[in-house]
Order: C-alpha cells, then structure tokens, then sequence
C-alpha cells in the first residue's frame, strides 16, 4: 500500500514561526483517516483538535499591532468609517457592520469620482486655444418627412461648421 507522503506546512515558516513541519501528521487528510487510525492516533488526534479551540477571550489582537499594519495616511482617512462601524457593532453584529461600512465608504467614493468626472468634462472642454480636453457633441434629432416645423429643425444659429469654440472667442 502506497502512502502519500506528508506536505509540510509553511504557514508557520511564513509568519516567522519555529515549526519546519506540519504538526497534523497524515491524520490532517480525510482519506488517510479512512485507512484507519490506531488508538495512538486517535488520542493523538482528539487532543489536536481540542488545543484548536480558542478561549473566549481569543483572537487576541496585540497593543499597536493596528499602527503597525496600516500607515498613518490609511488610518487618517478610515477613522470616519471605523467610528461608524463601531457605532453600529451593538446593533448588528461585527459582521453585518464591517459589510455596512464598506458599501457605506465605497458608494461615497463612487459618487465622488463621478461628480469629479462630470466637473472636469463640464468645465474642460475642447477649445481652438488649447490642444487637450474632452470633444462632447450633441447629435440633432432625427429628422423624417412627416416631422412637424421641419425647417425650424433644418435652420441654424450662426456658423454650422465646427468652430471648436472660436465664435465665442473675444478676439
């Protein structure tokens, strides 16, 4: 009978950890469990799983480990949104506030961009005294035989050419 051999587990590794190995053994794969276990193993296994337990008081977050994650200009501006999660945290549950505060914060920055984009297409745009911008144009409306005042439709103001902006120039 073939054994698949043991994957060590780097997590340990990666967080700085002591363990070169992993700790579960071959009872940490399902179907190597189904092969059969000694009562070695068991006993072995029961007391895995009992020391995976944490204590009501766990996870235990370290003091400053929040300034040393996050960069103060991250902090600066999640403030607002982390005090309004708390806020909420008594009401609904860490959970349901953590999701709030996030559709919350990104909505608001959506909004946001869209009303930079719209300033900066509104007060920007293509003129004959600059290279850049935005060309916005407006198509006339569709135009068929029965259409009611159809040479009002076919008339224009001033210049019908494309000026870019030159007939309202002071010069």
């Amino acid at each position: 009978m073939s054994r698949v051999p043991d994957i060590p587990d780097t997590s340990a590794l990666e967080g700085g950890g002591d363990r070169p190995m992993s700790i579960i053994r071959r009872i940490g794969r399902e179907r190597e469990r189904m092969l059969g276990m000694t009562d070695e193993e068991r006993a072995w296994r029961k007391k895995w799983l009992d020391a995976q337990k944490l204590a009501p008081e766990e996870p235990v977050t370290p003091v400053g480990y929040y300034k040393e994650m996050y960069n103060p200009i991250r902090r600066f501006y999640s403030a607002p949104m982390n005090k309004v999660q708390n806020m909420m945290e008594p009401f609904m549950g860490h959970t349901a506030a953590y999701v709030t505060r996030h559709i919350i914060s990104k909505s608001v920055m959506s909004i946001f961009a869209v009303y930079c984009i719209y300033y900066h297409l509104k007060y920007n745009p293509m003129q004959w005294t600059r290279q850049g911008g935005w060309k916005i144009t407006v198509s006339r409306p569709k135009m068929y035989p029965d259409t009611k005042d159809l040479d009002a439709l076919y008339r224009t103001k001033g210049n019908q050419f494309y000026v870019n902006g030159f007939d309202k120039s002071p010069i």
